[in-house]
């Protein structure tokens, strides 16, 4: 029993990390596959406005379902993993605003034009990335017993640290070009760095939740004992 346990919590680690891994390629790939669309969109919010629509909300919704699905340790693992559930679910369901619409077939979704569900979408995606830094750097370095810490698991700590740092990174990013380098610098608009900075996030994200579920940097098995 306590072996399928560990299974389902790797299982579900892992399908977490991979997901959250695969959406900026997913959405690309997919708008270019089924909407002949080649012009990368400007977050990865805006792909709800394409064909891939129902991708995007359904690839969050998989993620809230893994996550709330995850028990983790201890009550902060609980808590914290179905805060994430909820606030991805609140990042599906209350889409950001998309007034600016290119010609059709990039997007083919009529454009949302109400301020508060685009303030309950940013709100929700930035405590969501928030509570998943928190993850990374409290919940995932911790230990039983830190004075047998072993160079593995020292390792794995150095990691989830760099991705929950990457991830608060981003969001300073995000906020200092919405708050003033898009405004500053329109020319940095081609390039897509909210896409970009989203993306990286999302790599970290699913990075740190791989390495959680043992698919590299696992401990070594115990050397068996010497038969005299």
């Amino acid at each position: 029993m306590q072996n399928d346990l560990l299974v389902s919590y790797l299982t579900l680690r892992i399908s977490i990390g991979f997901v959250a891994i695969g959406i900026p390629l997913f959405l690309v790939v997919g708008s270019i596959w089924l909407g002949d669309c080649t012009q990368v969109q400007s977050s990865i919010s805006d792909y709800y406005h394409t064909v891939m629509r129902d991708g995007l909300v359904g690839t969050i919704c998989a993620i809230a379902f893994f996550l709330f699905a995850y028990r983790g340790y201890d009550v902060r693992d609980f808590w914290a993993t179905r805060a994430a559930a909820v606030l991805a679910l609140f990042v599906a369901f209350f889409p950001t605003i998309f007034t600016d619409v290119p010609e059709p077939p990039c997007n083919m979704v009529r454009p949302i034009e109400n301020p508060l569900v685009n303030t309950i979408h940013f709100t929700s995606a930035l405590l969501f990335f928030l509570v998943l830094a928190y993850i990374s750097l409290v919940l995932f370095t911790k230990t039983d017993h830190p004075e047998a810490m072993g160079q593995r698991k020292k390792n794995r700590n150095r990691v989830y640290r760099v991705c929950g740092w990457v991830m608060l990174g981003c969001l300073a990013l995000l906020a200092l070009y919405f708050a003033w380098l898009r405004h500053a610098w329109p020319g940095l608009a081609p390039y897509d760095p909210v896409f970009w900075l989203e993306s990286i996030a999302l790599w970290a994200f699913g990075i740190s939740w791989l390495i959680k579920g043992e698919i590299f940097m696992k401990d070594l098995p115990a050397p068996k004992p010497q038969q005299s």
